[in-house]
């Protein structure tokens, strides 16, 4: 065997017992795993905070329509509930409204509701939302829906649910006005 390749060896061996180091190649080896557990955690623990603060700002925002404050006033319109939800969410700052759409539609009776179709993820168009938030006595489905940006690659193909690359986070509420005091209808029926 020539003499360089007998030194080569010499010290192949001498790197295989060496333990200087050993335990930043071994957390080299773990880190990116665990980097990318501990980001999904996160990202995860997001996502249901948001789900959780839009089910509460939906609730609510929803309250003034059942009980008729919005329709008597005469502020019943999409832009001001889409602001009564994002001032319940106001550690999402002024962004808040660009992100979320309102969906209010009224019903004969709570049976018709099980015949509305899921809207939410992917099936989701904004262009295909409604405001009727119906009068005394009428039957009322709100929807709210918030695009929220995945941060954590690799977990983002699990967590996305629309065309753009967003999580559609949705909240529903389903309630039949209280008999107030009766108004001018405020928005079309939608159906």
């Amino acid at each position: 065997m020539p003499r360089a390749a007998k030194a080569f060896l010499a010290r192949l061996r001498g790197f295989s017992r060496a333990r200087q180091g050993a335990t930043a190649v071994e957390f080299a080896f773990i880190a990116g795993p665990l980097l990318l557990l501990i980001f999904g955690i996160l990202e995860l623990a997001l996502v249901f905070m948001m789900s959780t603060a839009l089910e509460g700002a939906t609730a609510g925002a929803a309250r003034p329509l059942r009980t008729g404050e919005m329709q008597t006033a005469g502020t019943a319109n999409k832009t001001a509930f889409a602001n009564a939800v994002c001032s319940r969410m106001s550690w999402l700052g002024p962004g808040c409204t660009a992100n979320l759409q309102v969906d209010v539609r009224t019903f004969a009776d709570f049976t018709s509701l099980r015949d509305t179709p899921n809207t939410g993820g992917a099936a989701f168009d904004p262009t295909k939302t409604c405001w009727s938030p119906g009068g005394p006595t009428d039957v009322v489905l709100v929807r709210t829906y918030y695009r929220w940006k995945i941060f954590t690659p690799l977990i983002s193909s699990a967590l996305v649910n629309s065309t753009d690359g967003t999580r559609l986070i949705s909240a529903v509420e389903a309630f039949r006005n209280e008999p107030y005091a009766d108004t001018p209808p405020t928005g079309a029926k939608c159906t």
